[in-house]
């Protein structure tokens, strides 16, 4: 069963419905939730603002939650804000993340390109990763964001895009990953990928 995040994510229903659409089993977790053991893979939505979607996290043991689930050998999949959080710390409201990956998320400055960085781009794949399973290289997916992950581990850079600077757009490892990207209004290549996360090593 895929559990996602509830903690008022813009995006939360889009991707809920994508992933039953997709065939999925699916349980929304929030504070209140009921966490059981039958959740077998998370997803992490995301849209709006670091610090305030952090303290809604710390507020109501949500954080806790991932990090415990992720110790127990979890995956966990982080979408746009969700992707960002899972760093160890944000300029947006300059608030601590999750820390289950290495790095900073750090502002867009390069004044040649409009902020946000809204819209259809490529993701060029920089190692082979499970996520892009039967999606080709340098494939468009739409965007919203005004900051990007910046890891600290080169190993932890999946995907890459070209904004003014080039920057980290899928991040992770085969457990925790990260697309910045929008996969729930990305067609039919996003949907692909959240069905690489859903599928991988079952249900």
């Amino acid at each position: 069963m895929i559990g996602i995040i509830d903690y008022g994510a813009g995006n939360l229903h889009s991707v809920l419905k994508a992933i039953k659409q997709l065939g999925y089993e699916t349980k929304l977790i929030s504070g209140n939730s009921d966490h059981t053991d039958e959740i077998t893979k998370i997803i992490l939505p995301g849209v709006g603002n670091a610090k305030v979607a952090m303290d809604v996290l710390y507020s109501t043991g949500l954080s806790d939650y991932l990090k415990e689930r992720v110790s127990a050998g979890i995956p966990l999949l982080g979408i746009c804000l969700g992707m960002q959080l899972l760093l160890e710390t944000s300029e947006e409201g300059n608030v601590l993340c999750l820390g289950l990956l290495k790095g900073a998320v750090p502002e867009f400055t390069d004044e040649s390109e409009k902020i946000p960085h809204m819209g259809w781009n490529q993701v060029k794949d920089t190692q082979s990763h499970f996520l892009f399973e039967n999606i080709p290289d340098e494939t468009d997916f739409y965007f919203v964001h005004s900051y990007f992950a910046k890891p600290e581990l080169q190993e932890d850079i999946l995907g890459a895009t070209n904004y003014g600077i080039h920057f980290a757009s899928v991040i992770g490892n085969s457990q925790v990953m990260g697309v910045q990207f929008h996969p729930e209004k990305s067609g039919k290549y996003g949907i692909q990928l959240l069905d690489n996360f859903c599928k991988q090593g079952g249900i």
